[in-house]
């Protein structure tokens, strides 16, 4: 379960040209594993570790029950715990996923933002269900610096070196990109916003122009929706997409309507909303829009305005895991998400405490396509 020494990819910068033949796929795709950075005391959650380790297993039970999962973790006496602990619950409840668990250090447990993001080869003239596929290690520091990231930037690096991506290759890229800020329908639409993609914290010095040129080239994106409103109090991240606004299939998005005057958030949630009825699909017919509800208010004990949305959802294989926060409209979400998503099942798991330290559910996963995934056990198990 040790540290192992870290053989470096592959550099990717603004020269280097690669073929163009990937793309960045739907979470909808069919999906391999997904991943968890576990908590631990040497992040923020050191007084909220007892609070917050449910939520953390809520979630790993969840994936379970449907495909594998990879856990990263600090402490080597821990991950040998957490090993047996989802063993026991494969063996015991035969579950079909299988987990494995990596002893390796991470700053914080935000896995949408500091693990890979996997782009697959067109299926154009290939095999169905054998996409090649590459692993791309964007540079992240922490939302414009405003955390420590060190650890966070090498760990799929690490993750790398314990071969779990199924053998395909890993790319560092020098290019700061969160997997929070960017929303795909896997058919090369990127749905973003401005306030984070172009916020000179991130890449100084590159335009709209020349952030749409790299994405194009690195995950495939030939079309793009800039969102210029939309923001949610006690987000540390510049307005992710994420925490705003979704693809749910290439012809549908939902977002967040923020439906009270009097609040904080009507005026730029409004201004968003008329932004994405103007959108449209390739095609040129305008997006079947569904809008999700506002909770009521979320605070800390100190009285601050937490971001609790609806939409940091995760999609999974067969089923969509949505945050809720024990308020009111807990249930009118649940039902919200069964219109936009009508074949999977909606697993509500309870994220106060995740939003405790401004995230939520979606911040804290990433999936891993099928492709670009180890199977554990399996043939390929290593």
């Amino acid at each position: 379960m040790g540290y192992q020494t870290i053989n470096r990819p592959t550099q990717l910068n603004a020269s280097t040209t690669l073929t163009t033949d990937f793309r960045l796929p739907a979470e909808w795709t069919r999906q391999g594993a997904v991943m968890l950075t576990w908590p631990h005391a040497g992040t923020d959650w050191v007084s909220r570790l007892a609070e917050v380790t449910p939520v953390f297993e809520a979630i790993a039970h969840a994936v379970l029950r449907r495909q594998d999962l990879l856990v990263s973790c600090e402490d080597a006496a821990e991950a040998q715990r957490l090993q047996r602990c989802f063993d026991q619950w494969t063996e015991s409840e035969s579950l079909p996923g299988r987990a494995r668990v990596l002893n390796a250090p991470a700053d914080d447990t935000w896995a949408r933002d500091h693990g890979p993001m996997v782009v697959l080869e067109a299926q154009s003239g290939q095999v169905p269900g054998h996409r090649r596929a590459r692993v791309l290690d964007f540079a992240f520091n922490a939302w414009g610096g405003k955390f420590p990231w060190e650890k966070d930037n090498q760990l799929n690096a690490r993750l790398a070196a314990h071969g779990v991506f199924g053998g395909a290759p890993l790319y560092e890229v020098d290019m700061i990109l969160e997997g929070g800020s960017i929303e795909t329908d896997g058919a090369g639409t990127l749905l973003t916003t401005a306030e984070c993609l172009l916020a000179p914290t991130r890449n100084p010095g590159m335009d709209r122009a020349a952030v749409e040129g790299r994405l194009g080239e690195l995950l495939g994106f030939d079309r793009f929706l800039w969102l210029e409103n939309g923001y949610l109090a006690g987000d540390d991240t510049d307005s992710h997409i994420d925490t705003l606004a979704r693809f749910c299939s290439a012809q549908c998005i939902c977002y967040v309507r923020c439906d009270d005057p009097t609040d904080e958030h009507y005026p730029a949630l409004s201004a968003m909303e008329a932004e994405l009825k103007q959108f449209r699909q390739r095609d040129g017919k305008p997006y079947e829009l569904i809008a999700l509800p506002w909770p009521d208010a979320v605070f800390d004990e100190d009285g601050e305005r937490l971001p609790a949305t609806y939409a940091n959802f995760l999609i999974i294989n067969d089923a969509v895991l949505l945050p809720v926060y024990g308020v009111r409209q807990d249930d009118d979400a649940i039902t919200a998400l069964k219109q936009c998503f009508p074949t999977r099942e909606i697993v509500a798991i309870n994220c106060r405490p995740l939003v405790a330290q401004h995230g939520s559910l979606h911040c804290v996963t990433m999936q891993i396509p099928e492709g670009a995934w180890t199977p554990i056990g399996g043939d390929n198990s290593v």
